[in-house]
């Protein structure tokens, strides 16, 4: 299968890449080898590896259940990460705050607060990273900018795009070395679902000047639907294929859903690694839609009123394209210690987990995947976002095993 076109810019030199998923049989040990340009190419299999990384049945910590103490419960945890020390920070979006916590959960100190003043969060905090010297990061919008903080909660200094992005970044984060890496879509789409959408992807340094235009990845195929009570909407296709892009630390990882391959830049914002791995490819059944739309019908009842119940009724719709292939990928992350993490596509009704790879690109270990939201791999422990039934959203940390080489 021929897959559509990344064209990556790195080092101000524009690279085309072809990519194509491999379904061929392949060797159980994994290739490496180094292209022209000098960059270094890994192609793994790991469906013939039974290596294993787990996740703690159990949290080691547990943050935000205790309705009691106001510092100890979260309206929406946005996000969640871990200073160098072990601290933990955790982001609640309800309140636009960003608060610290010891290694064993106990709260330290709070910052940020509603408003459009110098470390106030308009919409925010939306995400969150920690870069040198534990700074936080802090996205927020309209438009995206960033709020930052010093390891002892001190407002630091806000930083704004140029240009500017009016919407908050689809994918990207924060490097060690303060440049950030942010995405923005472009729509070229058509009412046949003829044309995807691009997603471009940006460096920016440390003040938000524009670096570099990293890369132009393809970002689903959008069309339309009629309604009267909507006029015309657009909906995508079903299982479509989307882009996925993480940074941190020295490590920027891009994707595209349909290959089974990431791309991983440097600091510099260079090419350095291309990570690849064999999988064959996974035709979409009727029996795979029908399984998709009872699951949708099962988990978001159809509402009784005007436009959402069309909207609902469209999302099911016969009529509503389908894909011919299942992406290979959902998600892509970059943990604290440099691996790359893959959340396999699943099926309707599968879980499949994730594949890790170090950061030299060799595979790892397969994963299943924990419940609860991943905030961040460590190189020995997860950070998770739980959610119960009846709503309450908790920050856990668990203990993360790997292989020994």
């Amino acid at each position: 299968m021929t897959a559509p076109e990344i064209r990556i810019a790195a080092a101000s030199a524009t690279i085309a890449l072809l990519l194509a998923c491999d379904s061929e049989s392949q060797p159980d040990l994994a290739s490496v080898s180094t292209d022209s340009a000098g960059i270094r190419i890994v192609h793994s299999h790991p469906a013939n590896s039974d290596a294993t990384c787990t996740i703690s049945a159990e949290p080691t910590v547990v943050i935000g259940d205790d309705e009691s103490d106001e510092n100890q419960w979260f309206a929406q945890v946005g996000d969640a990460a871990r200073m160098s020390d072990g601290s933990i920070v955790a982001v609640d979006r309800g309140s636009n705050q960003i608060r610290v916590y010891d290694a064993d959960g106990r709260h330290l100190r709070t910052m940020g607060r509603q408003g459009e003043g110098p470390g106030e969060f308009e919409n925010g905090p939306f995400q969150m990273w920690i870069a040198a010297g534990d700074t936080i990061w802090a996205g927020d919008y309209f438009p995206w900018r960033y709020n930052l903080f010093g390891a002892d909660g001190e407002f630091v200094r806000q930083v704004s795009l140029n240009p500017q992005f009016i919407n908050s970044s689809m994918g990207g984060g924060v490097l060690a070395n303060g440049y950030t890496v942010n995405s923005s879509e472009t729509r070229a789409r058509k009412p046949d679902f003829s044309v995807a959408d691009t997603m471009i992807v940006e460096a920016h340094g440390p003040g938000g000047e524009l670096i570099d235009t990293l890369a132009r990845i393809p970002h689903g195929r959008w069309g339309q639907d009629d309604h009267e009570a909507l006029g015309t909407f657009w909906l995508p296709r079903l299982f479509y294929a989307g882009a996925e892009v993480d940074a941190g630390g020295s490590t920027i990882a891009l994707a595209y859903g349909m290959n089974t391959e990431v791309r991983v830049l440097d600091d510099e914002v260079n090419l350095r690694l291309i990570v690849r791995w064999t999988e064959p490819d996974r035709e979409v059944t009727a029996a795979d839609v029908d399984a998709w739309r009872e699951e949708y019908v099962e988990t978001r009842p159809r509402p009784d009123y005007s436009p959402m119940a069309e909207v609902h009724d469209a999302m099911i719709s016969e009529d509503r394209p389908v894909a011919e292939l299942f992406p290979a990928i959902s998600t892509v992350m970059v943990g604290r210690d440099g691996r790359i993490w893959v959340r396999e596509y699943d099926r309707p009704r599968e879980d499949r987990g994730w594949l890790a790879f170090e950061p030299d690109g060799q595979f790892l270990c397969h994963l299943a995947p924990p419940g609860g939201s991943i905030r961040e791999f460590g190189s020995d422990d997860v950070v998770i976002r739980q959610e119960s039934e009846l709503g309450v959203q908790v920050v856990q940390l668990h203990r993360l095993e790997v292989p020994v080489p």
